[in-house]
């Protein structure tokens, strides 16, 4: 018998944003046979909301399960709304756990996250690093079913020279720091003068910008691209050895997954659910959050040690194997059976 789904989440790619994972998981699951509705590409962030708690109240009794998408800053509060109207309602609902920030949620307002994480179905969390954060806040439902990509779409490329030729991929917002991959630039250039860096991704809170100016400030050109469909970006990275990752807060983030996948090399800060998904010296390079001085020097290490950026990049796309959606796919049904 077909499940009905009402998922909700930021469906925004339409306006020129990264697709987030209704876009991605919520397909995924129409493949696979659930009957899914949708909410809410509306652009305006207080639109968005009053949409997603209209279509809440509107098809609660109408589905099986509600999945919503949950982050930890503004966007934490659709979460609370729609997970109450679920809970009027009597339907299952499943917070899935995208917020890199959420722990410290889980700090500041313990009563509301117990109102909307200890009444779910389940709770998942597509980290170690937040199913840890959520069983030691005292959370018994909670359930590790990591993100997916459909390995098969990413051509692996071994590389047999390495240059200094940088990839950072993702939204421009303060919290993934993207002026820390101008610094590194910068620094790069004065062993390698022919070092470059491309920026992917579209604006969020007015970074593009800062960024593009401290750039000019520092007189470093930066490819910016703005944002590009993933199968652009894929060809794109072909064209360079080297992905950096460099934010201040993070869950399991799939542009880094995708990287793996393509057989980039990647050098990342530390931060939240990354060691849960980078193991340091094995399927990638970690520094410290916000240290550029570090991951330049981590970068002129590994241009110089061409056998290791083969096995970390070997090592990274066995791993990043487990997370082809063929087996991911088993968990989620699992669930929502």
């Amino acid at each position: 018998m077909m499940k009905h789904l009402l998922y909700i989440g930021n469906q925004l790619s339409k306006h020129g944003y990264n697709k987030t994972s209704i876009e991605t998981l919520g397909v995924f699951l129409e493949v696979e046979g659930y009957h899914v509705i949708f909410t809410s590409s509306k652009k305006n962030q207080w639109s968005r909301m009053l949409d997603m708690l209209y279509v809440t109240l509107l098809k609660a009794k109408k589905v099986d399960y509600i999945l919503i998408d949950t982050y930890s800053t503004s966007s934490f509060w659709y979460a609370f709304f729609c997970s109450q109207i679920a809970r009027i309602f009597k339907v299952k609902y499943v917070p899935i756990l995208r917020g890199g920030d959420l722990p410290n949620r889980l700090k500041n307002n313990p009563k509301l996250c117990q109102m909307v994480f200890a009444n779910a179905y389940q709770n998942v969390a597509p980290s170690g690093y937040l199913k840890q954060a959520f069983e030691s806040a005292g959370f018994t439902n909670v359930v590790h079913i990591p993100n997916s990509i459909e390995i098969d779409k990413y051509e692996l490329k071994t590389r047999v020279e390495l240059a200094p030729k940088l990839l950072w991929v993702r939204a421009f917002a303060s919290i993934y720091n993207p002026e820390m991959a101008v610094k590194v630039l910068q620094q790069l250039q004065e062993k390698h003068p022919s070092a470059s860096l491309t920026m992917v991704g579209p604006d969020k809170d007015g970074s593009l910008q800062t960024t593009k100016d401290f750039a000019d400030s520092i007189g470093v050109a930066v490819n910016f691209t703005g944002q590009l469909a993933k199968e652009d970006w894929w060809q794109l990275a072909s064209e360079h050895d080297i992905f950096i990752n460099t934010t201040h807060f993070d869950n399991t983030p799939i542009s880094v997954m995708e990287a793996m996948a393509l057989g980039l090399p990647v050098v990342s800060t530390n931060v939240g659910g990354i060691p849960y998904l980078l193991a340091d010296k094995e399927n990638a390079l970690l520094v410290n959050d916000d240290d550029d001085k570090e991951m330049t020097e981590t970068i002129l290490d590994l241009l110089n040690d061409k056998v290791r950026v083969n096995q970390l990049a070997k090592n990274a796309r066995t791993f990043i194997e487990q997370m082809d959606w063929q087996v991911v796919k088993q968990s989620w049904i699992s669930l929502l059976k």
